[in-house]
């Protein structure tokens, strides 16, 4: 049944519509025409064998859309989930890159100015004062390199130009929602420089009555916690130009990126907050550790985060059809995030992420361009050493009253004896902590607090070496052939130590072991470190039917880095290393799709087929550290359709629709074994996306201009974890949005309102998380109604 609405939704698209793109934007060439850099050559859009959306600073304001979770719901096969800017999973065609392992690759490559920051704590950017956005769909690692297994976002900054000039955004809503950003732009045609800045803040929209004086709780941490889910991010970029000559363009771009956000809505469905509200979409009550700035690091919940960039892009026209660029980066962050992963108010499940990188990279392409030919090569080298450590903190009797790990079965059984209710239930349904009696009772009246700590680290140190070659014959006018491969060599060095005491209470017991059941080093660090290789090709076709319409087919490899994944067991004389490599995870892209491109309609529909070898899922131990293995084979099939139509110079219509029918295979893991995981979707992947609306501008007078944009926004069900559980997953729902307004003097001034989620539809962003682990699972709500009024000026 819902292949065959999924069916009929294409069909009346195409009817409708026909391919134009929701959210490419206009790019203007000297005749209009929307021009990506996707092949690292300018290209108009519709000549690009692949599938690519584009979408502009301008096309984003006139959605109402600022953030890259914001920008994904218009964009078909793609999606992202910001739990936090510390924690957002990108997800492409249903797959999911989201690990903060140090350990671990990432599957998505996020480019800035064309270097790579995929590592996930690194990567989130605010999208302010752009070029463009270019989402490039199925494995392009001859292009973006291995981290796009299965695709690639590209964030292009807006780059100085001559003259002098500059623009301001502000707008102000409800939560205390209050944005500003703008540019300031000077130079001539030798030298221009450019200053942009965006500054985000809003409250939180998830009630959280832990240590507020005014409201009775049960805050152990004596800490006036702040709403959940509130922002307060800001950024700032330096930009400079150097043009000596018609042959030579120099790009340096400096960029500063921080948030310091309150904390993340963990919500638990068991434990409740005091008052008894236990429902996804009420009130919390988190409250951390009494020793949160000893132990964690910081008083209150929330990120702290810092982002440095330096980028230096140099072109050089070297001869007639030949280029040479190098684009250089540094990126560093430096994230310390404090969340109750409980849910609820006992002083039990407090963790913190503290996560450090550096990353380097270089590379050196030449173009050739002929009549008949097109062609590059070129190298590249990435560097990255960073560190993800995890620092724990509980009451011991709370803990081992609350948990239930087999191992303190008998110590609950004492406890429930004693009159003390255990499990989901030590905490009462009015919010008060029964378990906080437990240590009293364990240690027989001798301490009624005993504080429990331990941490974990990870560390990565990974190097990439590799060469690429690619090269288009044009036989005739119409047909184009590419065909290209990244040959690659990568050392992958991993470390792991462990900090984990055996618990006082449970020594008198005789069980002498850390709370969670993980080995410490001793604050030693085990390492290991294999090398890899492997070739990834691509081949392409573009054939012209005419001048609005292309054909295009490609087929390509991509790859996940295997893992050399490190921990600690318990050996004879101690903790001894636990290496386990993960084989790279492989998959091969199959597609075909057709591209329309005029002043009235353009668009692209594709077809993909995609297979996977040895799958890679995240799965988090009872120690809260997230680990991989493979679940074998996997398949994805799936059709995108996106287009814009203009029937008159007043107003657009947009939509996109995107079907996935993936998930991972029932067949038997290699070497034999139960696949936990067969049969399957991916996590994060719903079945159907689409997404539509119109824009609308209308001559009032000389120089106003009335403005409209609705548009809407819908997915449909999906399951946030491996394996699928119907209590952890978000039914299909439909948000809708409206922008609107009056600009001014040309659209140099402009006036307006802004409503996002108008229907206040209530949904899931994620659910499971790290007390899912610990048998409770936690929800984070999506966001409610937001609105308010926006003021721009230019000149």
């Amino acid at each position: 049944m819902n292949r065959a609405f999924s069916g009929g939704v294409v069909a009346t698209l195409l009817a409708c519509s026909s391919t134009a793109a929701l959210a490419q934007a206009q790019v203007p060439g000297d005749d209009g025409d929307i021009v990506v850099t996707a092949q690292k050559v300018e290209q108009r859009i519709e000549d690009v064998p692949l599938a690519v959306t584009a979408v502009t600073q301008e096309r984003m304001r006139e959605i109402g859309v600022n953030s890259l979770a914001e920008v994904a719901l218009f964009v078909p096969g793609l999606r992202v989930q910001e739990q936090s800017a510390n924690n957002p999973g990108f997800v492409i065609r249903g797959i999911t890159s989201d690990s903060g392992s140090s350990q671990q690759g990432a599957r998505v490559t996020l480019y800035y100015n064309g270097v790579d920051i995929s590592r996930s704590r690194g990567a989130y950017q605010d999208l302010f004062d752009l070029e463009r956005l270019e989402v490039v769909k199925g494995p392009q690692a001859t292009l973006f390199g291995t981290a796009a297994a299965i695709g690639a976002v590209s964030i292009v900054s807006a780059k100085p130009q001559p003259g002098f000039s500059g623009e301001l955004l502000a707008s102000y809503g409800n939560y205390d929602r209050a944005q500003v950003s703008g540019f300031l732009n000077a130079g001539n045609d030798t030298l221009a420089a450019r200053l942009a800045f965006a500054y985000k803040y809003r409250d939180g929209y998830v009630r959280n009555i832990a240590g507020d004086p005014d409201v009775p709780n049960q805050n152990q941490g004596r800490v006036d916690q702040d709403d959940l889910n509130g922002q307060d991010q800001r950024g700032i970029r330096g930009s400079l130009r150097w043009t000596p000559s018609d042959a030579v363009t120099a790009d340096l771009v400096l960029t500063y990126d921080g948030q310091r956000n309150p904390g993340t809505a963990f919500k638990s469905r068991v434990f409740a907050p005091t008052g008894g509200q236990t429902g996804d979409f009420g009130y919390a009550e988190l409250s951390g550790s009494p020793f949160s700035q000893e132990v964690l690091g910081k008083r209150k919940l929330g990120l702290d985060r810092d982002v440095y960039d330096a980028n230096l892009t140099i072109n050089v026209d070297v001869a007639p059809g030949v280029t040479f660029t190098t684009v250089n980066g540094y990126r560093r962050f430096n994230a310390l995030e404090t969340f109750d992963a409980d849910g609820g108010p006992a002083w039990y499940l407090e963790f913190a992420e503290d996560a450090k990188g550096d990353q380097w990279s270089h590379e050196g392409r030449f173009n050739f361009t002929g009549e008949r030919y097109r062609a590059s090569f070129g190298w590249n080298a990435f560097f990255e050493n960073g560190y993800q450590r995890v620092p724990f903190s509980t009451e011991e009797g709370t803990y081992i009253a609350c948990s239930i790990a087999a191992p303190y079965a008998q110590v609950r059984a004492a406890l429930n004896a004693a009159g003390l209710p255990t499990g989901t239930n030590c905490i009462a349904p009015n919010g008060t902590i029964p378990a906080a009696q437990a240590t009293q009772i364990l240690s027989r009246g001798a301490a009624t607090v005993v504080p429990y700590s331990s941490e974990f680290t990870n560390y990565g140190n990974n190097d990439t070496y590799s060469v690429f070659a690619d090269a288009t014959w044009i036989p005739t006018d119409a047909l184009e052939v590419t065909a290209g491969a990244r040959v690659l060599i990568e050392d992958r060095q991993s470390g792991y130590s462990a900090i984990q005491p055996n618990s006082v209470l449970l020594a008198p017991l005789g069980v002498r072991t850390s709370l969670l059941g993980t080995v410490g080093t001793g604050g030693a660090k085990f390492v290991a470190e294999r090398s890899f290789a492997a070739v990834l090709p691509r081949v392409n076709a573009l054939y012209r039917v005419t001048n609005d319409l292309n054909v295009f087919a490609t087929v390509s490899k991509g790859r996940r880095s295997p893992v050399v994944q490190l921990g600690s067991a318990a050996g004879p004389a101690g903790a001894i290393p636990a290496l386990q490599i993960v084989p790279e995870e492989t998959v091969w892209n199959y597609e075909a799709g057709i591209k329309a491109g005029s002043r009235t309609l353009s668009g692209t529909l594709s077809v993909f087929y995609q297979t996977y070898d040895d799958f890679q899922v995240s799965v988090t131990d009872p120690d809260g550290r997230v680990t991989t293995q493979s679940a074998g084979t996997a398949n994805n099939l799936g059709v995108e359709l996106e287009g814009t139509w203009r029937p008159t110079r007043f107003l657009s219509v947009f939509g996109s629709f995107g079907y996935i029918d993936g998930g991972i295979s029932d067949k038997p893991l290699p070497g034999g074994g139960t696949n936990a995981f067969a049969g399957n979707r991916f996590r994060l992947q719903p079945e159907v996306i689409a997404a539509g609306g119109a824009s609308l501008r209308l001559p009032l007078a000389d120089g106003v201009t009335f403005y409209a944009t609705p548009s809407a926004s819908y997915q449909s069900k999906v399951f946030f974890e491996l394996p699928n559980r119907e209590e952890i997953s978000q039914d299909g729902y439909t948000l809708v949005n409206v922008r609107a307004g009056v600009e001014f003097a040309d659209g140099r001034y402009r006036i307006g309102g802004f409503a996002r989620n108008l229907t206040n539809k209530r949904y899931l962003i994620d659910a499971g998380n790290t007390g899912g682990t610990f048998g409770t699972p936690t929800y984070i709500a999506g966001e409610p109604r937001f609105y308010g009024i926006e003021l721009y000026g230019r000149f």
